[in-house]
């Protein structure tokens, strides 16, 4: 009697959510990774088809795991809002981060900067940025005939995906959205918001003193 064999089970593929390295070498880097990373949060809050994300690993083909990178930064048009533990294109309608962001350290390598930029060049990055904190120097790349190519000059260039604006200054990196208003440190957004608060809060207290003279003159501040 003939014995027939059953077909073992495809084995799953598992893709990490980790690859094992640290997100940031040093609190520059750091600073700069969470700056980039928030202030585009912010900008685009409102559209709920805009997703960003910070040191998320991005997946571009299906079955291969070990093909990966984690940008700084990402953004993606025309994917919604959301947890995910890896950006897997092929379950985001093969959509691939459009804008990426690198902020570089000491420990990076030109052998390892190269592969990223090889790697966002083939899997359709549209505007990739790198910049080095510690040397004030910022690059930039956009695609061009299919094919990421060299922005000649940064100073003052407009991102035409994200619509801010590169301004290199002694001090370093200065980026503006497109209603002029500079990206903000997480503690400078704080003191912002601070500032707000107590302005409306005296504008509170002088319409009610405002209101508190009206009555003794006999005037009703708020007529029916």
């Amino acid at each position: 009697m003939s014995q027939k064999l059953e077909a073992s089970p495809k084995s799953e593929i598992i893709y990490p959510e980790s690859d094992g390295k640290p997100m940031a070498e040093n609190t520059e880097q750091f600073t700069w990774i969470v700056v980039i990373k928030e202030n585009l949060e912010i900008l685009f809050a409102d559209n709920a088809d805009v997703f960003v994300a910070g040191d998320l690993l991005w997946y571009p083909v299906e079955g291969k795991n070990k093909l990966c990178q984690a940008p700084d930064a990402l953004v993606v048009f025309g994917r919604p809002k959301g947890k995910r533990g890896s950006y897997k294109q092929w379950e985001e309608e093969d959509i691939p981060p459009q804008v990426v962001f690198e902020v570089l350290s000491p420990g990076n390598t030109l052998k390892e900067m190269a592969k990223k930029l090889q790697f966002y060049d083939r899997y359709g990055v549209e505007e990739y940025y790198l910049y080095d904190p510690e040397r004030i120097d910022l690059n930039g790349w956009q695609r061009s005939d299919n094919k990421l190519t060299v922005i000649e000059e940064m100073n003052g260039w407009v991102s035409p995906r994200l619509g801010i604006r590169f301004e290199m200054t002694e001090s370093g990196l200065e980026i503006y959205r497109p209603d002029g208003r500079r990206f903000l440190t997480p503690i400078e957004l704080d003191r912002r918001a601070q500032e707000a608060e107590q302005q409306a809060q005296a504008a509170q207290q002088r319409i009610q003193q405002l209101e508190a003279r009206l009555r003794e003159l006999g005037i009703d501040p708020e007529p029916v």
